[in-house]
């Protein structure tokens, strides 16, 4: 999947510049541009896998910044920008979170073989994250709840992979959240509950996090977990909601965005995005129900 980028810098030429470079070298696409971290937060960087970030703006610094959206559950990559040659201060910017840095003035190769290596991290992160929760995945069916027969249990996971798929999201990190998802759903239909009305989403990823750690992790533990959880999910629910946009715009009668725009989104909000891709605006400012999502895309692959 291509990367997506974030620029908070307050120099307009050196985003011009980034963003020139980025996409020359097909490194990604640039989503979004700030002037300063006073103008960003978390809400915006729901699609965004890096942060390149100036350390020295007018209203709020890099570190700062970077403090701010970690607190607010932004888990992507920052790689600084700056021409400040102190240690110290640079030093303190990779204890706050900064995963590579860039010196000005921008040279092309540097940027291009930093952001090659961060695109690599990520990949590997990804890859392990999969793995991961594919083991604690395959630990849960060798003690699978009575209630959830094995067969139902493969079939629906058959169903939801089929959707990814279709929603143009199976690649996403949230992936495997959204199946932890659809079987504690299903696991509670199994028991007589509803599942029209789901649980406030804290709560739910929370009780999930609690089930896939070992119980010895502390709260601050879990509660980062449970901040990471929700930012994949809200990123592949927004993915899930732009790809069934860019199929409307391309084609009205796209049998996929018939049947699936208006059954998981509000379809108001889908035909606002559509005229935002099509003045080529990459950010949003629709409203997207996750719940609603979550509750019709577990409808969907029971039928």
């Amino acid at each position: 999947m291509p990367l997506r980028f974030f620029l908070i810098e307050d120099d307009a030429v050196v985003r011009k510049m980034l963003e020139k470079i980025i996409t020359e070298n097909e490194l990604g696409e640039v989503v979004g541009q700030a002037e300063d971290g006073l103008d960003v937060s978390a809400d915006q960087l729901y699609s965004v896998d890096v942060v390149l970030i100036d350390l020295l703006m007018p209203g709020r610094d890099g570190i700062q910044t970077m403090k701010k959206l970690k607190e607010e559950g932004f888990t992507g990559q920052f790689v600084m920008i700056s021409q400040v040659e102190n240690k110290e201060m640079v030093g303190q910017a990779y204890l706050h979170g900064v995963d590579t840095y860039i010196q000005k003035p921008i040279n092309r190769h540097e940027v291009v073989a930093v952001l090659k290596r961060v695109a690599e991290h990520i990949s590997i992160s990804h890859s392990l994250d999969s793995i991961r929760q594919l083991l604690k995945t395959l630990d849960q069916a060798n003690t699978p709840p009575s209630s959830l027969h094995q067969n139902e249990q493969t079939q629906l996971e058959q169903q939801a992979q089929h959707l990814l798929l279709l929603l143009g999201i199976a690649g996403e990190a949230g992936a495997s959240d959204l199946l932890l998802i659809m079987r504690w759903l299903a696991e509670r239909e199994k028991q007589g509950q509803t599942i029209h009305e789901l649980p406030a989403l804290k709560e739910l990823y929370t009780e999930l996090v609690q089930q896939t750690l070992d119980l010895h992790h502390d709260e601050s533990t879990i509660q980062k977990e449970v901040r990471a959880m929700e930012q994949r999910i809200r990123r592949i629910v927004l993915q899930a909601f732009t790809h069934l946009s860019s199929l409307g715009l391309t084609d009205y009668t796209n049998p996929t965005f018939e049947h699936f725009a208006p059954r998981l989104f509000d379809f108001a909000e889908i035909r606002k995005r559509m005229k935002e891709l099509e003045a080529g605006e990459k950010t949003t400012k629709c409203r997207i129900n996750v719940r609603k999502f979550l509750t019709a895309f577990y409808m969907e692959i029971k039928k």
